[in-house]
């Protein structure tokens, strides 16, 4: 069954709901969305103004933030919400897109799960990266090695 441009993007809308909180699905994705379908008709992509937001991930139907997206979620979320601090002298390696490893996060959420979108911030809320945590919150502060997010998207003009 096919479903409207408009039934798609209340779809991801209630997902991003989910994922992110009570709010933030209308405030993320907007009806000036755009939505990419695949060739099986399902949605991929939810696109603004042409620069992607999130991707609708086929495997476990959760959203992957583009970003555009990240960038949105950031100014939409209060700190300490899905953010992974990490110690400043490794932003230029994480802003080009490397993984956040254990030893240089200097705070969590404490309520990230593994698999869980988050956004990787500087000390004062600076948003450089966006990713997938590798470990709960609580495991980022307590380990000292392995990777504790895997960077999907650094922000590289900052």
């Amino acid at each position: 069954m096919k479903f409207s441009e408009d039934n798609c993007i209340r779809r991801v809308q209630r997902i991003a709901e989910y994922q992110f909180g009570r709010g933030i699905g209308t405030r993320l994705i907007t009806d000036e969305c755009s939505v990419i379908h695949s060739r099986s008709g399902d949605v991929r992509q939810i696109l603004l103004n042409g620069k992607h937001l999130v991707t609708l991930r086929a495997h476990d139907g959760r959203l992957t933030l583009g970003l555009e997206g990240a960038t949105r979620l950031h100014s939409l979320l209060p700190a300490p919400l899905y953010r992974v601090t990490v110690a400043e002298p490794f932003q230029e390696f994480i802003k080009k897109g490397k993984n956040v490893f254990a030893k240089h996060v200097t705070d969590a959420d404490s309520q990230i799960s593994p698999y869980d979108e988050v956004l990787v911030v500087l000390s004062d809320d600076t948003f450089v990266a966006t990713g997938s945590a590798v470990l709960s919150g609580d495991e980022m502060l307590s380990f000292k090695y392995g990777v504790a997010v895997k960077v999907r998207k650094g922000r590289e003009e900052l």
